[in-house]
């Protein structure tokens, strides 16, 4: 039997397994069975016999199973063995898909095919019920219907159909969708048979809009394809497409608007008829419209103007530039004359990027005059009272020239340019304007027929360099920079070397930088040989030094770190080349070679040569990096350079030589300069105590940067160190034998704020390890002896350090301890040494604030109160260094706890209040640092980090209204002092208020009610002091207030967050009725008055006036005595609130 006859009859239900046998050979390669092959090898009659026989088992083995239980059977058959298995069914069924699929493949012209629709179709509706987890039969059924459809069967609309939605649906499920989107694009004929009314297709139209959202679509070549056809299907259909892209715009990137843009683009080319209408109406107008009128703010207007700019950059095709002439006719026009300046602006540039707009169907002559009036239009538009039109005008007019130069008449190019460069580049009331005009030009100098007549008018320009606007000078640069890379004019006729060297040596980097770029080949023409790039290195310093330094520090932009060191060796030579006369050449040069080639180019001119060693500790900045990356060439530049070091500090004694000389020093090892290396040491040491830091700074450097900053650190500590011993030897008065170690604690501590407050050297000092510093560390906590016997009549001997002295190793022992701490990887020691400052103060120096009233006699008084200012400041000094840990986060609950019992006891204390300012500073930052953070913790830790935050808070609260208190009571018992101690707390007040009124709950929120209850206080007082009605005056501003109200008004009134703070708690008291009295309602108002002429927070004010109103009523005075005092204050306030509502 054959094959064929073999495979016929097994094609029924008796002999299920023998056909689902030959289906496996078939899909086995190793098998050379072949289902196509059998079924094309059939005669017309066997092919029938073969569809009847599987309509007749797909028949069979559907009713056994409908598709519907096959999920449900499946689980059944997991747990009871059923009579029907699921796996058997789908496998018979997808036997029959495959052989239906070949079939088709096989079928010819004029073969009946009836029984061959019949299967499909059962397998069509198997497909439509197909449970979604049998993936495998699902893709093969939809094969099948997708080879139906392209072979243009009968009833094909169906399949089509179905096999169109599932390649839609399947589109936007898969992670890489390009062959299923060609497949969509490959059956896209099937939309030209559906009914886009009806119903049915609702679906597949909601997909279809989905493809304009989908990046896979819009990036696709067939995607694209299928986009653009779609604009085609139904007339109706193309304001849904608009629709969605615009609701859309705003979230794609500049990528997909360029995609989105071409499909616009090609869909307006194929359409015609009601298509092409229904786009350019509903869809390019609509575009233009929204460029025009769309805010420049607005997230789609940038896309919107993209996409209509791919429109202008085809045109030159007379079918589009009719489509632009038409549809810019009736909105473009009106839109430059309109009142609204952004409207005017945008307008201004899709005309002059469109331009020319004309009709291509109009003669020359007309087509002429509409351009000639075109141009005019562009002429006005430079003229329009707004900049920001004038820029947009500016722009388009130099496109225009740029790409039109050629074709517009001579004249009118050059009245263009000179409206640009005469008038606009010179206009005083925009910089923007000016800004506007070097940008564009060059723009305009990119075609090379505008270089003759530019040549000439650009020098006008000249002073446009020392614009008062940097954005003018950047530009204007960038248009020189422009001009000589296209060669247009020589950039030096242009503006001369002068005023770029004076730019180049005061001017912001930005500037210098591109001064530097158009320089850079004239003086360092990198093909040129050495000796050339020293000559004109010399010259730069002649014309103008500060200049070359500026030059040469942005130098290693441009060219690589071998041209700067052959430069460094270069300025070497020349400068070897003015001390040979007085030193063995030997000693100098390496060779009679080098000796030969450096010619001395300026004699001895010391100034030349400290700008020339300036220039090479600039260039030698710059390759530092490199050179450590090289160790052989960083080895040659150590050698030849230490070679010479000794000769150069002999030769050139100028201070302007051995700054440069002591930088260079720094950069080479110890070794290479031994000389100057061992002396460095015995320098710092002999130095007086009143040295600048300009004559040991750099020598500090020197020895921080050759690893040595413990001996620094050894000779501070030995100097403070001794200055200890002679002060504990003067007070017990014993003898002792000199020492040759003098002490210099000043210049000590002088050294120590130099390695502290410079990066590098910090950082190589705190890298030493907690030996060095711990025992520094110590020695300065040792002074707090010193500065404690500064407290008795007799402590300051001739000899002995003095108060400034001591105060100040006070202070640098706060400071080390901080960056001990920041330094040390865990642990609190070093916060628990200033925890242990912060109890010697309480103990030992609070007392000296406190006012002693039962002094025995005058003498102990006065003893008491001289000591009270040096008391303040050793407590100012320490918070000052606490608020700093706290600023800088290293303060840990424990510490903020201490510090606040100290702040508290300071202002307990008699003279305490000297200290406020210091303790607001100290208040503000715990505050700050309490401030609630988003964290993922759990409520449980959250709620007792809340509890311990609420508690710290309380204190801080505490402190701040007795401080309140502080002040009130020294206004009221010395009002002079009183007023100096306010203004001294003004930038503390400030700053704790502005971190108060972040916190919307208590504690801190009570913060304002303090404030609030205290100016109220104090103005109803004066009501209430009151003898004549007129006396009665409401105040305009904060001067007009009582004092201490006075200083607090005029905190908050200078911000408007604590405005609304301050008003909001005004109209919270009167919720709770806190207000009650005429007086107290009078200077509620008195306080909004002050508020109103400051112009802020009008909503919170008339909101604090309402409430005002509500009670004020209650206590209206009738008419009766004219000199009733409490009528006059009801009349005024009355007046006021009027006033106040009436705003």
């Amino acid at each position: 039997m054959s094959k064929r006859d073999a495979f016929l009859e097994a094609t029924c239900q008796e002999k299920v397994e023998d056909f689902l046998h030959f289906i496996q050979l078939h899909k086995d390669r190793a098998e050379p069975f072949d289902v196509e092959e059998v079924v094309q090898e059939m005669p017309r009659n066997q092919r029938l016999t073969l569809w009847g026989k599987l309509g007749s088992l797909l028949q069979d083995v559907l009713l056994e199973l409908p598709p519907e239980r096959w999920a449900e059977d499946r689980q059944e058959c997991m747990e009871v063995e059923s009579a029907a298995d699921p796996k058997h069914i789908m496998a018979v069924v997808d036997g029959v898909t495959l052989v239906a699929d070949v079939s088709i493949k096989v079928l010819q012209d004029g073969d009946t095919y009836s029984a061959l629709l019949e299967i499909v179709q059962r397998l069509h509706d198997v497909l439509v019920s197909l449970p979604a987890s049998e993936t495998p039969l699902l893709l093969h059924i939809h094969t099948l219907c997708d080879a139906w459809w392209q072979k243009g069967l009968k009833e094909k609309e169906q399949f089509g159909r179905t096999a169109f939605l599932l390649s839609l649906q399947k589109s936007f499920t898969l992670k890489k969708p390009g062959v299923e989107i060609q497949r969509v694009w490959s059956l896209h004929d099937v939309l030209l048979s559906l009914d886009y009314t009806s119903e049915e297709n609702k679906q597949i139209i909601d997909l279809l809009l989905q493809c304009f959202n989908c990046p896979n679509y819009i990036r696709n070549d067939d995607g694209k394809r299928f986009l653009v056809f779609l604009f085609s299907w139904n007339v109706d259909f193309v304001w849904a497409i608009h629709g969605t892209i615009k609701n859309q715009l705003e979230f794609y990137n500049k990528t997909t608007t360029t995609h989105i843009m071409e499909i616009y683009f090609r869909a307006w080319k194929k359409a015609s008829g009601d298509f092409l209408e229904k786009i350019e109406s509903s869809c390019i107008q609509d575009f233009m419209q929204n460029a025009i009128f769309l805010p420049r703010a607005s997230p789609v207007h940038a896309k919107v103007r993209q996409i209509l700019s791919y429109f202008h950059s085809k045109k030159g095709c007379n079918k589009l530039d009719k489509m632009l002439y038409d549809l810019y006719k009736p909105i473009l026009w009106k839109a430059l004359s309109v009142p609204n300046f952004e409207v005017r602006a945008n307008a201004t540039l899709l005309f002059t990027e469109a331009f020319p707009v004309h009709d291509p169907e109009q003669n020359n002559k007309n087509t002429d005059e509409a351009i000639q009036k075109q141009l005019d239009t562009a002429m006005s538009l430079l003229d329009d009272p707004h900049p920001t039109v004038r820029c947009n005008a500016i722009l388009g007019v130099c496109k225009i020239l740029s790409k039109c130069w050629e074709l517009l008449p001579p004249t009118i190019v050059t009245d263009f340019l000179k409206k640009l460069v005469m008038e606009l580049a010179s206009d005083c009331s925009s910089p923007d304007v000016r800004c506007s005009v070097f940008k564009c030009l060059t723009i305009v100098l990119d075609n090379g027929l505008s270089h003759p007549l530019l040549e000439r008018l650009l020098p006008t320009l000249k002073y446009s360099l020392h614009d008062t606007s940097e954005k003018v000078r950047i530009a204007f640069l960038d248009m020189l920079i422009k001009v000589k890379a296209v060669r247009a004019a020589k950039f030096w006729d242009v503006c001369s070397m002068d005023h770029l060297f004076a730019r180049l040596a005061i001017d912001s980097q930005p500037v210098s930088k591109r001064v530097v770029d158009l320089l850079f080949k004239s003086f360092f023409p990198v093909n040129e040989a050495e000796k050339e790039w020293c000559s004109r290195c010399i010259t730069l310093i002649q014309m103008n030094p500060m200049a070359a330094r500026k030059f040469y520090q942005h130098v290693h932009r441009h060219t690589a770190p071998t041209n700067i060191i052959k430069m460094m060796l270069a300025i070497r030579r020349v400068v070897n080349s003015c001390i040979q006369p007085d030193a063995d050449a030997s000693e100098i040069n390496d060779s009679n070679k080098e000796n030969g080639e450096a010619e001395p180019l300026f004699g001895k001119d010391m100034a030349i040569v400290s700008s020339l060693l300036e220039i090479v500790v600039i260039l030698w900045s710059s390759v530092e990096k490199a050179l450590k990356q090289n160790q052989e060439a960083q080895k040659y530049t150590f050698a030849k350079f230490g070679n010479v070091m000794s000769k150069y500090f002999q030769a050139f004694e100028d201070e302007r030589c051995t700054v440069p000389l002591i930088q260079l020093a720094s950069f080479m090892p110890p070794a290479s300069v031994p000389t100057f290396s061992c002396g460095v040491l015995s320098r710092l040491r002999k130095m007086d105590s009143g040295a600048a830091p300009t004559q040991y700074g750099q020598l500090l450097d020197c020895m921080c940067s050759w690893g040595l900053a413990a001996d620094i650190l050894e000779l501070i500590t030995d100097w403070l160190t001794e200055a200890l011993l002679k002060e504990g030897d003067n007070a017990k008065r014993k003898v002792r034998i000199q020492q040759t170690v003098e002490a210099k604690p000043d210049l000590a501590l002088a050294y120590l704020e130099y390695l502290f407050r410079h990066t590098l050297a910090r950082e190589k000092v705190l890298a030493l390890g907690r030996r060095p510093l711990k025992q520094l560390h110590i020695v300065l906590g040792n002074w707090r002896s010193v500065l404690y016997a500064h407290f008795s009549s007799s402590a300051e001997g001739p000899k002995g350090p003095g108060v400034e002295t001591a105060l100040k190793v006070f202070t640098h022992h706060g400071r080390l301890c901080a960056h001990l701490q920041h330094s040390s990887s865990e642990g609190r020691d070093y916060l628990l040494s200033m925890e242990e400052v912060a109890a010697w103060v309480a103990e030992k120096v609070l007392p000296f604030l406190a006012k002693r009233s039962n002094a025995e006699d005058e003498e102990k008084e006065e003893e008491s109160e001289k000591f009270q200012p040096l008391a303040a400041k050793i407590t100012e000094s320490f918070l000052s260094v606490c608020r700093d840990v706290l600023l800088v986060g290293l303060a840990d609950d424990t510490f903020k706890g201490k510090i606040l019992h100290l702040c508290s006891l300071t202002l307990l204390s008699g003279t305490g209040y000297l200290c406020i300012p210091a303790v607001l500073l100290i208040l503000k930052e715990v505050a700050d640092s309490l401030v609630p953070e988003d964290n993922n913790n759990s409520n449980q830790a959250r709620e007792n980090e809340e509890d311990a935050t609420t508690v710290v808070l309380c204190v801080v609260a505490n402190i701040f209204q007795k401080i309140i208190e502080l002040l009130a009571r020294r206004l009221k018992k010395e009002p002079e002092e009183g007023k100096r101690l306010c203004q001294s707390a003004v930038p503390g007040l400030a700053g704790f208020l502005q971190v108060a009124q972040t916190w919307d709950k208590a504690p801190l929120c009570g913060v304002f009610s303090t404030l609030f209850a205290v100016v109220i206080v104090e103005k109803t007082h004066l009501l209430q002091k009151i003898t004549h009605p007129e006396e009665v005056i409401t105040p305009e501003s904060v001067e007009d207030m009582p004092p201490l109200s006075s200083i607090l008004l005029s905190v908050i009134l200078k911000s408007s967050s604590l405005t609304r703070a301050f008003l909001t708690e005004v109209s919270s008291s009167f919720d709770s009725e806190a207000i009650s009295s005429l007086n107290e309602l009078a200077a509620v108002l008195h306080v909004l008055a002050v508020v109103r002429h400051t112009g802020k927070s009008k909503a919170g004010l008339k909101s604090a006036a309402t409430s005002v109103q509500q009670q004020i009523h209650k206590h209206a005075v009738a008419s009766g005595d004219k000199g009733d005092i409490q009528r006059v204050i009801y009349e005024s306030s009355v007046k006021t609130l009027n006033e106040i509502l009436d705003l």
